[in-house]
């Protein structure tokens, strides 16, 4: 009886799973690949990928060709004729607003703010302190290579200095304290940033100052020269 009470308990206790059974089961299933997965590129926006699975570095994108274009340039506006006996060279701000009708081709208008005193010919003590202010407009040639370009320009517009009345006439330069015309021109550089939108310049040229001019001396050439450097940020 008891051996065969035995046979009975074998036959209706399963056995325990083999191990190739618990290998063989889905949850079980784990698959090591041997190379990293594939970035798939779909789309502009998708990242390129170059063999060894390192992304691609973007392109540079072009500078601006056309469009409204803000520049501002900070330098020195050095007097000629008989002005320079007046006023040392003054500290110069130049801004303008333009708008390329071409790549090479530009229309603009400008205003400029200049600081200088009369030290040249009075004392530290009696000398005066004054802005110069003008405005005008112009036009502006010149192509690109690349990231450079190259430009000349044109403008014709107004120039006085701000003082009070007789301030500078007692000095022989009655013309200078009202709007006096005044024709320029510039040749200049410019460096395009990777932002399509930026670009550094670089610009000097003369200007004649008609009311710069002394009075009752036929013989003056009212000249000035400006040098300066700048941003220039294409919309």
């Amino acid at each position: 009886m008891r051996a065969f009470a035995f046979g009975l308990c074998l036959v209706l206790v399963p056995a325990p799973a083999a191990a190739e059974d618990v290998a063989r089961a889905p949850d079980a299933n784990i698959e090591i690949a041997p190379q990293p997965p594939s970035v798939e590129t779909k789309g502009p926006g998708a990242p390129s990928v170059e063999a060894g699975g390192m992304p691609a570095e973007e392109p540079p994108s072009r500078p601006g060709h056309k469009g409204l274009v803000l520049e501002s340039t900070l330098g020195v506006l050095v007097f000629g004729g008989q002005f320079r006996h007046v006023a040392p060279p003054a500290s110069f701000m130049h801004a303008q607003l333009g708008f390329e009708l071409l790549s090479w081709l530009m229309i603009f208008g400008e205003g400029d703010l200049a600081f200088t005193n009369t030290s040249e010919s009075e004392s530290a003590s009696d000398a005066r302190a004054f802005p110069l202010w003008g405005f005008g407009g112009g036009i502006r040639v010149g192509p690109r290579i690349g990231r450079f370009g190259v430009f000349v320009q044109a403008d014709v517009g107004a120039l006085s200095a701000q003082v009070p009345h007789d301030a500078l006439a007692y000095l022989g330069f009655r013309h200078a304290e009202s709007l006096g015309a005044s024709f320029g021109a510039k040749v200049g550089v410019e460096w395009y940033a990777r932002d399509r939108h930026l670009a550094l310049t670089l610009q000097g040229g003369p200007r004649l100052a008609q009311g710069f001019a002394k009075f009752a001396d036929s013989a003056d050439v009212p000249l000035m020269w400006d040098v300066a450097a700048g941003l220039r940020y294409t919309f």
